[in-house]
């Protein structure tokens, strides 16, 4: 149900960049009929919104360099974006990224139909996908996200109205705001 690369890409996250300052507790993986939830202590070093494309920073960088010669990881700072890439392509909702006040959780989720999901599950993964998108030097389409929502092109405006509500969020933008047909925009993170 779950992709492989993405569950050995957040635990191994979850032990490189847990803070051992933080006393009681330890990574940990906690699996639900409908969730696996992954959680270490320690805030993450870098915004959750700039997960996707930042570069690779570590907390404990003796720990990661040890698990890059295991091959457990990169020390590349793609462990994010292999995650996203995967659930996409398993057509999963997007993953949950929960700073805590003493920890960092993410919530892979199970398998959902797009009219299942809420509105907030729709906005995370159009925003996640613009920003898979701009990291390949691509943009977002309303064409991508049908596709990464696996919906047909006769309702796309099923999907143009959560481009808008991921717009309305602050979240993403229009690439060029002098084009003025909605059929052919394009779309980058709000950072960008």
């Amino acid at each position: 149900m779950y992709p492989n690369i993405a569950i050995r890409e957040l635990a191994a996250n979850a032990l490189i960049h847990q803070d051992f300052m933080e006393v009681g507790s330890g990574p940990m993986i906690e699996i639900f009929c409908d969730r696996i939830e992954i959680s270490n202590p320690g805030q993450p070093l870098i915004s959750v919104l700039r997960l996707i494309d930042h570069s690779p920073q570590s907390r404990n960088e003796k720990l990661a360099s040890l698990m890059r010669r295991m091959k457990i990881c990169e020390e590349r700072g793609s462990g994010i974006d292999k995650v996203v890439n995967s659930v996409e392509a398993y057509q999963l909702p997007a993953p949950d990224f929960i700073v805590q006040e003493n920890a960092f959780r993410i919530i892979l989720y199970a398998h959902k139909e797009f009219k299942d999901m809420e509105k907030k599950d729709k906005i995370r993964a159009c925003y996640q996908h613009c920003c898979l998108k701009y990291v390949a030097n691509e943009l977002m389409t309303n064409k991508s996200l049908r596709e990464r929502f696996n919906i047909s092109e006769k309702n796309y405006s099923m999907v143009s109205r959560v481009i808008t509500d991921t717009i309305e969020d602050e979240l993403i933008k229009v690439y060029d705001p002098e084009n003025k047909s909605n059929r052919m925009a394009k779309y980058i993170p709000i950072w960008a």
